[in-house]
């Protein structure tokens, strides 16, 4: 089912928290484009620059609210204003490394907040459907070299990891107390979860991300310096990522949504995984310039070495598929970037340029 031919989202209220952030403006410009009425929930932009900003994201939403994901009583009066037929839940604490800095903070964003998300849900007169978008850094990473499936075991060492992993236990634990797949005649809610990660793409800020360190560092004409030459990551472009958050949602909406309420990998084909340095430098290729030094220390803030995600469930029972490799999501980054330096007036055209290319695929 292809969720742009078909319309699916023309006229569907839709609830996006995160949407200030980087994934979420992206998705908010997508589903507004596909004719969505999206009211968003999220801090202020939590970069600057940020994509939300350049794109002008807000004048395209039905309902922009700036408010805590945490707090409870705001969440669960927008919501119920929005009266929302989908809820994508994207609000976040993203960064790994930020994560060993507040822990607390992390997982009570990360887990509480998805919490509030979902009793806010079950306060609403109308059940939507629901995305509650995780990570792949949910599993227990054992530094395998075959990809995690959706079976695989809950819970990272790092706080940011394990606080993703516990949200998928407590999505879980909605599911089966709550919102029960065989009983969903009765209280309607469609829930399932996304699980993805290694997200690049144009109109990125976030700090310690890694196309930003690096466009940071050609821009200010100094060397690219890599913490992790050798980290093996499935990188995948925002828009592959989002595409596949839409068609769960699609298929949540459709007419055998039981089918879907479960947790979901979204990521690379097989073969497309790549090292944290071969990803610096097929970017600096695409550029034009750039200068790479090998930066690891020993006693550095530990990361997974090895990460990889099986996809088959996704390929064979959503009919997703990834439509661009890991070296295609790496020149639209440079490409979305360069339009920046040269003309970041023109980059909320360029941003809508980009989602209509990746459209194209998927017809």
């Amino acid at each position: 089912m292809d969720f742009v031919a078909n319309e699916t989202f023309k006229g569907k209220r839709v609830f996006l928290t995160g949407h200030t952030g980087f994934k979420g403006s992206w998705l908010a410009l997508w589903l507004t484009r596909l004719g969505a009425e999206v009211t968003g929930y999220a801090w202020a932009p939590p970069t600057n620059p940020s994509h939300f900003e350049l794109a002008d994201v807000q004048t395209k939403l039905h309902r922009h609210r700036e408010a805590d994901i945490r707090d409870a009583a705001t969440l669960n009066r927008a919501m119920r204003d929005a009266a929302p037929d989908l809820v994508m839940h994207l609000a976040a604490q993203s960064v790994v490394r930020t994560s060993y800095n507040i822990p607390r903070e992390t997982f009570d964003i990360n887990v509480m907040g998805s919490i509030g998300v979902l009793d806010a849900v079950a306060l609403l007169d109308q059940p939507p459907a629901v995305v509650m978008v995780t990570s792949d850094k949910c599993y227990e990473n054992v530094e395998q070299v075959w990809g995690y499936t959706e079976n695989d075991a809950l819970g990272e060492h790092d706080p940011y990891g394990g606080s993703k992993g516990a949200a998928e236990i407590a999505i879980r634990s909605y599911r089966h107390s709550f919102f029960p797949v065989d009983k969903i005649d009765q209280h309607g809610v469609r829930l399932a979860s996304a699980r993805a990660g290694n997200v690049i793409g144009g109109g990125d800020w976030t700090k310690d991300a890694l196309i930003v360190d690096v466009v940071k560092a050609i821009c200010d004409n100094t060397p690219i310096q890599i913490r992790s030459p050798s980290a093996l990551r499935p990188w995948q472009h925002v828009l592959q990522c989002l595409s596949g958050y839409l068609t769960l949602a699609a298929r949540l909406l459709g007419t055998d949504a039981a089918r879907y309420c479960s947790g979901w990998n979204i990521g690379p084909l097989p073969g497309n995984e790549i090292t944290v340095m071969q990803v610096v430098q097929s970017f600096v290729e695409h550029w034009g310039e750039g200068e790479i030094v090998d930066a690891s220390k020993p006693g550095q803030p530990a990361e997974a070495n090895i990460l990889r995600l099986a996809i088959d469930k996704a390929i064979w029972e959503l009919e997703w598929r990834p439509r661009l490799s890991v070296f295609e999501s790496i020149e639209k980054t440079a490409q979305w970037y360069k339009r920046y330096r040269e003309d970041p007036d023109s980059i909320g055209a360029f941003s809508m340029e980009q989602i209509g290319q990746y459209e194209a695929m998927l017809q």
